[in-house]
């Protein structure tokens, strides 16, 4: 089955495009002049490098990838899909493809996880450096995110070699899922379960475990696991038992109602 936004975000892009023609001068490219969801995706994630040899060499490698590459390019138009959902600003995917930070960063990783996947791990590494300069994020290509999630914002973010992101997870700015200088080797990192939410600035340290459907304040200080569906608050970490925030529309239903 077409992904949901196959049909669509191409003709979205170039109806903002010719409403607003400065657009074309500020990203680099024209819609009129691509193909499809493939070139769009990689046209947009170069515009965020500086103008010059990097960009349009990063904007030919995208393209490479996410047009030979038919999971990572499901995997970017299901972030998609969510972010334009959970996000009422900037409004629809193609305003969100070109205006919401977030989702550039979490573009950005799905770009260096296919290159590390295809053991061109040097190079997955050299376009996470170009990213993290460019976005103010740092989101290492060996860790694992799942479908439909959101990075609202995304500035300050920082994911770990060996985090773990589910499906539908939601992180606002200034999440940090880093180690805690005691345990050690693989899965030192935070696991986020599905349909977790993190609060901006809040810190997750060390191999722990934020059950489905969590809640992590703003803010807050983790070290301990998260049991599914609980809120935490505060530097302490302190469990305020069971939220009442039921999470937002998980990326099957969204995929359900355009299909």
């Amino acid at each position: 089955m077409p992904h949901p936004l196959t049909q669509s975000l191409l003709p979205s892009a170039r109806e903002m495009f010719a409403a607003e023609p400065g657009l074309v001068a500020l990203y680099g490219y024209d819609p009129q002049e691509l193909s499809g969801p493939a070139d769009l995706l990689a046209a947009a994630l170069a515009a965020c490098l500086p103008e010059g040899t990097a960009r349009a060499w990063l904007r030919g490698l995208a393209q490479e990838v996410f047009s030979h590459d038919a999971e990572t390019l499901e995997l970017a138009l299901d972030d998609l899909l969510a972010t334009a959902a959970r996000d009422a600003e900037p409004g629809g995917a193609a305003a969100v493809l070109h205006f919401a930070n977030g989702y550039h960063a979490l573009l950005s990783y799905r770009l260096s996880r296919a290159l590390w996947c295809a053991d061109r791990k040097s190079l997955a590494l050299a376009v996470k450096g170009q990213f993290t300069r460019a976005l103010s994020v740092e989101i290492w290509p060996q860790a694992q995110i799942g479908r439909g999630v959101w990075f609202d914002h995304g500035l300050g973010l920082v994911i770990g070699q060996t985090a773990v992101i589910e499906d539908d997870v939601s992180l606002w700015h200034g999440v940090t899922l880093g180690s805690n200088f005691v345990e050690t080797g693989e899965g030192r990192h935070p696991r986020l379960r599905k349909g977790a939410v993190v609060g901006a600035g809040a810190i997750l340290l060390g191999p722990i475990e934020v059950g489905a459907g969590a809640t992590v304040a703003a803010g807050a200080i983790v070290t301990r696991d998260v049991p599914p569906g609980h809120v935490v608050t505060g530097p302490r970490g302190i469990d305020r038992g069971a939220g009442r925030f039921a999470g937002f529309a998980p990326l099957a239903e969204l995929k359900g109602d355009c299909g």
